[in-house]
């Protein structure tokens, strides 16, 4: 793979998918971070991040999905919703956005229409997925790096890997060492 006109979005590595208290916690979300962090210096000028926030106030089908998770309803400033320490002092442009996908508007313009995406983040069966879809339903080329995400549970992420395995080829599974190599 050609890594010029790529970009690496990282999916909402986040405070609230990285803390074991949380309800919403990954176990392998430590390993997602440090895959993005290994991406990093090949995608200098072309690098992402996103973080998923709760709505001011909750429309539609998000009223319900609230209410199963009030602890999740606070601002987007709140320690919550921080970007991994890791990750939090990088100058790369930061989506907010209150959706699990992350595809939109808002990320098209910050990879420069960019021809391939690279993702790693939280969570594979959630976020990660709902990213991919989109993107590649909106005809950018995606490339889902599988040591790069973390699923809620080890089944999830790899349910979700083979759901985007289906999208081949506008969604290809890939490895940090292969990205790199």
């Amino acid at each position: 793979m050609t890594l010029d006109d790529a970009w690496l979005v990282g999916v909402d590595l986040q405070h609230v998918f990285g803390d074991p208290a949380s309800p919403w916690a990954s176990a392998q979300y430590p390993r997602a971070v440090a895959a993005t962090q290994r991406l990093l210096p090949a995608f200098a000028g072309r690098t992402v991040l996103t973080r998923f926030v709760a709505p001011a106030e909750p429309r539609g089908a998000w009223v319900p999905y609230y209410a199963d998770w009030p602890f999740a309803l606070v601002p987007d400033d709140d320690p919550l919703y921080a970007l991994a320490p890791e990750l939090a002092d990088l100058d790369v442009p930061v989506v907010s956005a209150p959706t699990f996908g992350k595809w939109g508007p808002a990320l098209a313009a910050a990879v420069h229409g960019a021809g391939t995406l690279v993702l790693t983040g939280v969570s594979t069966d959630c976020c990660v997925l709902s990213t991919a879809l989109a993107a590649a339903d909106a005809g950018v080329a995606v490339r889902v790096v599988t040591d790069g995400c973390a699923g809620a549970t080890d089944a999830d992420h790899h349910r979700a890997l083979e759901t985007m395995g289906l999208y081949a080829p506008l969604i290809t599974l890939t490895t940090v060492a292969e990205v790199l190599g």
